[in-house]
């Protein structure tokens, strides 16, 4: 009798075992992993921000939700990760938005030169009615928008000093494929050539541009200040960089962890916005001690160049969208 009741307890303890294992397992495959595509190195404040994202992300869903990046474009372009994140083969991709506007025409209002007049305006519009819509069309495409991290203001990173208008005649500068931003440039006088961005390295060190276009912190991140010893804030377009996902990813997270799932998003794009700011700063100062020199140019002679150009070309717009822009501009305006 003794030696029955041993095997019945020992039995017992295997079967509560197995119960145990299979609860573990069952635990571990709730977990929903997203892969997120990142064009920048991991040497980027853009890196530091997906990290922050995923962190949040991970925290905020109890490690329900984890986000695995993969940066340096190991995954492809910032055009073919969003193909495949419509596609449904990609989780997520961070993209600009002159890139998205290809897929969303009407977000190429964004593109316009010299569109907001500070930081505080771009944030809410993407932040605002603008990002509605934005939103609104991504749904309309197949594509979930989540969140808005931004590589900020451009400026101009070249190998002379440009300090005046008169200083772009002729001069070969690197720009996105984007028709506003070449447009700009080229109403300044410059000759704006479109390249991938894996090759403005390779192009300014051979002398087939004599500039690019970026923000201060990339000056400093892609080494462009070894060959492009001058600098000039012109701050002529705002860039956003967008959190994308496909269709199929969103509808992975559970309902009850959409919410915190993007709530952890947001804490992360925030992060980012102000890892951009800091990243700026702290470039401005090593590259001054890098022997870069700084310029500033009277940024009303070039805006009124670019409207001119603008009219010249018959640039339109989506009337909801400039009535959105429009309504940002106006209530930013009224608060200071």
């Amino acid at each position: 009798m003794r030696k029955l009741f041993t095997l019945i307890i020992m039995v017992l303890i295997i079967l509560t075992g197995c119960s145990s294992i299979s609860d573990n397992n069952s635990s571990e495959s709730d977990v929903i992993e997203f892969n997120l595509a990142l064009e920048n190195a991991e040497n980027t404040n853009y890196y530091q921000g997906a990290k922050k994202m995923a962190e949040e992300v991970a925290l905020a869903t109890d490690n329900q939700i984890q986000i695995n990046i993969h940066a340096g474009g190991t995954l492809g372009g910032e055009r073919d990760t969003v193909e495949q994140t419509l596609m449904g083969d990609l989780d997520m991709a961070m993209v600009s938005n002159s890139v998205l506007s290809n897929f969303i025409p009407e977000m190429n209002i964004l593109d316009r030169a010299f569109l907001f007049d500070n930081a505080e305006q771009a944030h809410t519009a993407v932040d605002g009615p603008v990002g509605d819509l934005i939103e609104e069309e991504a749904e309309n495409i197949g594509l979930k928008v989540v969140g808005y991290m931004e590589s900020g203001y451009r400026n101009i990173f070249a190998n002379r000093p440009i300090t005046s208008v008169e200083d772009f005649q002729g001069l070969k500068i690197r720009t996105m494929q984007n028709q506003y931003h070449m447009a700009a440039f080229e109403s300044f006088g410059a000759i704006p050539l479109s390249l991938a961005a894996s090759e403005q390295f390779t192009a300014l060190q051979q002398g087939t541009v004599d500039a690019l276009e970026n923000a201060v912190s990339n000056a400093l991140a892609g080494g462009y200040y070894e060959i492009a010893k001058d600098i000039t804030t012109i701050d002529y377009a705002y860039v956003f960089i967008l959190v994308t996902m496909s269709e199929e990813s969103w509808e992975q997270i559970p309902e009850h962890l959409q919410e915190p799932f993007l709530e952890g998003v947001k804490k992360g794009y925030e992060a980012q916005r102000q890892y951009l700011l800091e990243a700026n700063q702290e470039a401005v100062e090593e590259l001054e001690n890098l022997g870069v020199t700084f310029h500033e140019i009277d940024q009303s002679e070039l805006r009124d160049r670019y409207q001119s150009i603008e009219a010249e070309k018959g640039f339109e717009f989506d009337p909801k969208w400039q009535e959105a822009v429009d309504e940002v501009i106006g209530s930013t305006n009224s608060t200071e």
